[in-house]
């Protein structure tokens, strides 16, 4: 069964639509890597997902259930934006009146336990209203956690985290998808935290879910390859392809040829001995960062050859 489904999920303010037709399932155990720019939507899905608004159509199941409008489920913890911390409480008694509205059965042991899974064990007993902006990012991820939910949504959830905090926090959500196999949807533009921690990914561009891929997609995609520049692309395919018949190659938009797993040198001997004429050969490389400010409908990122990236060139689109 699926921990989390989302349907055709769509909000509309007035004539715009935040979050349009929007399709997504994690199974137990997945953690999902929610991308896109400021004002692609992100916040706005995980509002619906979490019940904090009713979608203009669509539905959510989580674990199975399909939950009305504005519905939330006891399986599901939320991290959305600020948390909700109560300044006049300390940090344990507000993880407490989350545990006992939730009417567990041994509330005191559970707040113990998550509170110290988060590192605040040793600022528990102090107010609230002192911590500083790391130290309620984890209290609220502590709110979350309570009851072990079933699915976990967390919208930037290193934000104010120095990096030993990160750390564990990315350590955290890892061990709970693995010992617990609790499924945890994250939005986040820490790219290099995600490619650490996530199995599949989410583009949302203007709403809509432009693109889905696992983690190996995205690293084939970002795999630094070599690239052919000629006038004569057929014929220097054609003398690669049968000099290298084990090698990958593919033509790009542009008429460059991608090749994986040669050497540049190899590449050009064999080109220049066909008297192929070259007027490029170079490794092309692009970070995450890269590839998903081009997913994500930016300005590509120029470095050098780098223009003649190919978005689409790695791996299946899911």
């Amino acid at each position: 069964m699926e921990a989390l489904r989302c349907d055709r999920l769509t909000r509309a303010f007035r004539t715009k639509r935040a979050v349009d037709d929007v399709s997504l399932s994690l199974a137990a155990g997945d953690v999902y890597g929610l991308v896109g720019r400021n004002g692609a939507g992100k916040s706005t899905l995980l509002k619906l997902i979490a019940g904090y608004l009713a979608p203009t159509a669509g539905t959510v199941a989580v674990c199975g259930e399909i939950l009305g409008p504005c519905q939330t489920s006891a399986r599901l913890g939320c991290l959305i934006e600020h948390p909700a911390v109560n300044p006049g409480l300390t940090g344990f008694q507000n993880v407490m009146v989350r545990a006992l509205a939730q009417g567990l059965a041994n509330p005191k042991a559970e707040v113990a336990e998550v509170v110290e899974a988060v590192g605040l064990g040793l600022v528990a007993d102090k107010s609230a209203r002192g911590y500083s902006l790391g130290m309620k990012q984890r209290l609220g991820l502590a709110l979350a956690l309570v009851g072990r939910p079933d699915v976990l949504l967390l919208d930037e959830p290193f934000n104010g985290l120095d990096p030993e905090g990160v750390r564990q926090v990315r350590c955290l959500l890892a061990d709970l998808a693995l010992q617990w196999g609790c499924a945890v949807l994250i939005s986040s533009h820490v790219l290099d935290q995600l490619e650490r921690l996530v199995n599949r990914y989410g583009v949302l561009r203007d709403g809509r879910l432009a693109i889905q891929m696992t983690a190996e997609e995205v690293e084939d995609a970002c795999a630094d390859y070599l690239c052919v520049e000629t006038p004569e692309t057929p014929r220097a395919l054609a003398v690669l392809e049968g000099a290298f018949p084990d090698a990958v190659f593919t033509v790009m938009p542009d008429d460059a040829i991608r090749v994986a797993g040669l050497d540049a040198e190899a590449v050009g001997r064999v080109l220049l001995t066909a008297n192929v004429p070259v007027s490029g050969l170079y490794v092309h490389a692009r970070d995450i960062e890269d590839y998903f400010v081009d997913l994500m409908g930016g300005a590509e990122v120029v470095d050098g050859p780098s223009r003649y990236s190919d978005t689409k060139g790695g791996g299946s689109h899911a």
